[in-house]
């Protein structure tokens, strides 16, 4: 069932989402390399504790940390580790969340490492304009499926592939509720877009097959490319109402909307 939200309710996320895009924001400066993915994790557990909110991944399903933070090949859930150094020329993708009074919001960026590859840049700077032409969908009476053929049709456009095992998701309570939000897809297809949706758009986007590894054990977590190719993820919390979409987890700081 999708659950529409209040007035009241969606400025709760607001605020929660303020704190998530601010840290995201920070992390510019914190990404680089010889920093381990652990010391990252660690900074954003303290400034989201700091803001009186709870980072919404630690014990998520029993997640051991406060963010997901994924290196190269590696597309979604990598755990973070004193053993995991980056590297001049990684990229690393990361995924967060700040809870407000129970109300939850999600956001993911890729950050280059140090001086990265043309082509790494070029699947960063891909991945995160998918996002946005899925935005210009967001609006009542488009459906669902309208914002999955937005990420599509512009990532395979750039000669890229859209992750189908793992796909966006409604978000409010509960980091995940519904709908499910594919990022591929038939436009004019799925439920329609209704006021008070708030939906965790995520593109996932490989350089190679848009297969994945999927983990062998529960504890295990992360997903790989199938082929060893890069990949790169961008996300945020996006309210659908009567008018413009609201983002609400991008910084004010943040210049870069698409």
């Amino acid at each position: 069932m999708i659950k529409l939200k209040s007035k009241k309710e969606i400025e709760l996320m607001r605020t929660a989402g303020q704190v998530t895009g601010a840290v995201l924001y920070e992390l510019k400066d914190i990404v680089k390399p010889g920093v381990s993915t652990k010391e990252i994790n660690d900074y954003i557990e303290d400034r989201v504790r700091g803001e009186g909110m709870y980072p919404t991944f630690l014990g998520y399903q029993d997640f051991p940390a406060s963010a997901c933070i994924s290196v190269n090949d590696e597309v979604v859930h990598g755990i973070p580790s004193l053993k995991t150094i980056l590297r001049d020329g990684d990229i690393v993708s990361i995924d967060m969340g700040s809870t407000y009074q129970g109300w939850v919001s999600d956001a993911a960026r890729t950050f280059a490492v140090g001086l990265i590859s043309d082509e790494a840049q070029r699947l960063i700077d891909v991945t995160r304009q998918s996002f946005y032409e899925a935005v210009k969908v967001c609006r009542k009476g488009f459906k669902l499926g309208d914002i999955g053929n937005a990420v599509q049709t512009y990532v395979e456009a750039h000669g890229y592939s859209v992750v189908r095992d793992l796909v966006g998701h409604g978000v409010g309570k509960e980091m995940h509720e519904d709908p499910k939000v594919p990022n591929y897809g038939k436009a004019g297809k799925g439920p329609k877009l209704l006021p008070g949706m708030v939906l965790a758009i995520e593109p996932m986007v490989n350089v190679g097959h848009h297969d994945v590894i999927w983990p062998e054990h529960d504890e295990d977590w992360v997903f790989f490319t199938s082929d060893g190719s890069l990949s790169a993820h961008y996300e945020n919390t996006v309210v659908i109402t009567d008018d413009e979409p609201i983002i609400i987890t991008i910084d004010d700081r943040d210049k870069d909307r698409g």
